[in-house]
């Protein structure tokens, strides 16, 4: 039977130019040119997705010919939140879509005493409690990562159903763990994978995202 996410989760409607652009990604001999420009394709379409399920305003505006269109606004103010370092790959397709949007950071790795994520850094808009935010992130894997970052945003006032988590590739280990914790919150991903390996990477997945993007890969 077909994995059938929670309703939080919104998956790109899996199109050709998307599913093209998704396997250019994931192959392996794909070089670096390639890999930005076709990660870059699909987080602007994921951006505008997230977008969408912003709440809105009705809004009136008169035409160059006078008459009156009765159109939307966009209901409150945004901010991304990236989270370091392969979610600041994200950062310039909101920047790309959302001029001047203000952008937070949050860096969180593995402590290996405990194995679990540990926050070492968190940087914000002051008036980041009254944002809608967009959490970016490549990968959504265990969800550890994503999770800790989640409790950071509402441990500074954020709204859980205030945030919106993008990612490329996800899988229902990931999105049952944050769902769970996060049921309020909605995630905007390109596409879902089978499920993670013995070692807890994405299966199939794409390699470490972070690595191939910024070329510090081997």
């Amino acid at each position: 039977m077909a994995y059938q996410p929670p309703k939080q989760v919104i998956v790109l409607p899996q199109t050709q130019q998307l599913k093209a652009c998704t396997t250019i990604i994931r192959d392996k001999n794909t070089q670096r040119a390639d890999f930005i420009f076709y990660s870059d394709r699909i987080i602007r379409i994921l951006v505008e997705e997230g977008l969408n399920h912003l709440p809105v305003v009705e809004k009136t505006v008169v035409t160059p010919t006078g008459k009156e269109f009765h159109g939307i606004d966009f209901q409150g103010r945004i901010c991304g939140v990236s989270i370091m370092r392969a979610g600041e790959s994200m950062e310039q397709g909101l920047r790309d879509v959302c001029r001047s949007v203000r952008i937070g950071k949050i860096l969180i790795q593995r402590d290996e005493e405990t194995a679990l994520p540990k926050l070492y850094y968190a940087k914000f808009p002051p008036d980041i409690a009254s944002r809608f935010c967009l959490l970016l992130d490549p990968m959504l894997a265990t969800g550890g990562s994503a999770i800790k970052a989640i409790e950071t945003l509402i441990d500074y006032g954020v709204a859980e159903e205030r945030i919106l988590f993008l990612n490329l590739i996800s899988c229902p280990e990931g999105i049952a763990a944050v769902v769970a914790k996060f049921p309020a919150m909605k995630i905007v991903t390109a596409e879902i994978d089978a499920g993670l390996d013995e070692k807890l990477y994405i299966d199939p997945g794409l390699g470490d995202f972070g690595c191939r993007y910024f070329g510090t890969d081997k």
